[in-house]
């Protein structure tokens, strides 16, 4: 299953560049997600609880990071368990600065199993790109949420 969605974030890319890797954001942005953790250096184990549609499951994800080209391409590995199947991806998330914003390109790559594969790619594919899009909104509410504190803390 492939997958290309588009976002632009209303703040300067190195801005996007340096949060988008927090683990706090991160938690805080992803679906579902129950928690999650740095356990190696670019190597995180996050716990998301999944729903689209009738489908409902909890997976145990393991998430490597490799920022290929400083603030502009972070391409990600992902393996995950549920009760209903498995997933394994790739994705390369490509960032352009553009006058004070963001232009966002994500490439998904992934593959399904079990159960969950039987769910139709239609189904999958509509759950992804919401699950993407609350994602990069949660994301830039939470960045945005910092500067905030940062700039009132005056630092």
């Amino acid at each position: 299953m492939r997958i290309e969605y588009d976002y632009t974030f209303g703040l300067p890319r190195n801005i996007v560049w340096k949060y988008i890797k927090d683990e706090t954001v991160l938690q805080n942005s992803l679906p579902g997600c129950k928690s999650f953790s740095e356990v190696s250096s670019g190597v995180y184990r996050a716990e998301l609880e999944i729903k689209m549609g009738p489908i409902q499951d909890h997976f145990a994800l393991e998430i490597r990071l490799y920022e290929k080209k400083l603030s502009s391409l972070i391409q990600l590995q992902v393996k995950g368990t549920g009760k209903i199947g498995d997933i394994a991806g790739n994705a390369d998330l490509y960032l352009k600065d553009q006058q004070a914003t963001t232009p966002l390109k994500c490439i998904i790559d992934a593959k399904v199993t079990g159960a969950l594969a039987l769910a139709g790619q239609r189904l999958l594919e509509d759950g992804a790109n919401k699950g993407l899009e609350t994602f990069f909104q949660k994301v830039e509410k939470d960045i945005k949420r910092q500067l905030y504190y940062l700039k009132r803390k005056g630092r």
